[in-house]
């Protein structure tokens, strides 16, 4: 009897990024994932005690790509980087964006907890967001959230290709941020 095939785990995400990369989270089961690799589907209840349980893997793995392309922006304004990261995983990943921006669903509950914390403490340390408090940071951020998301479904739509350069791209993401820390600025002092 022939020994049976070992899989690691990283393998099997792997296969499931993928399988999510070009077909969407929901279209990860265990079944395909086995069929990718040539095996039962035992090796995969192995490593995972389901499904839900290996999609989870396959979450932390794109938290880890996009923290990735995040850190590898430098051009020191927090916001642009953020920009640029955003529309950069939107293109890199259009239907993994597009699952998790465009559909109701739960794997985005820890975003804000994981993620949106890590970016607040960012913001903390750029000199023109010092004044802001921790409320007005997060709404600061949730604007931009809403303009990077907007421009990142275009950005993957080929329709907009010739209009949406990565160039203009960042002209845009650069000018938006400063104009929603200023409207903000303006608020905040009327306020006092």
């Amino acid at each position: 009897m022939p020994p049976k095939n070992k899989f690691t785990k990283e393998q099997i995400i792997e296969i499931a990024f993928e399988i999510a990369r070009e077909e969407g989270l929901d279209n990860i089961t265990i079944r395909k994932i086995a069929d990718n690799l040539g095996s039962s589907i035992a090796p995969i209840y192995v490593n995972f005690k389901d499904v839900e349980e290996l999609k989870e893997a396959v979450i932390s793995k794109i938290y880890e790509i996009s923290n990735s392309i995040l850190q590898n922006q430098n051009s020191g304004d927090v916001f642009l980087d953020i920009g640029i990261a955003s529309v950069k995983f939107a293109k890199d990943y259009s239907v993994i964006f597009k699952d998790l921006i465009l559909k109701n669903n739960h794997y985005l509950d820890n975003y804000d907890e994981q993620v949106g914390n890590n970016i607040i403490q960012e913001m903390k340390k750029d000199e023109k967001l010092k004044n802001f408090s921790d409320e007005e940071l997060k709404l600061l951020l949730m604007k931009m959230r809403v303009f990077q998301a907007g421009l990142s479904i275009m950005a993957t739509n080929e329709s907009f290709a010739s209009e949406l350069t990565d160039e203009r791209i960042i002209v845009m993401l650069r000018d938006t941020g400063d104009d929603i820390v200023s409207g903000m600025k303006i608020r905040m002092e009327g306020r006092l």
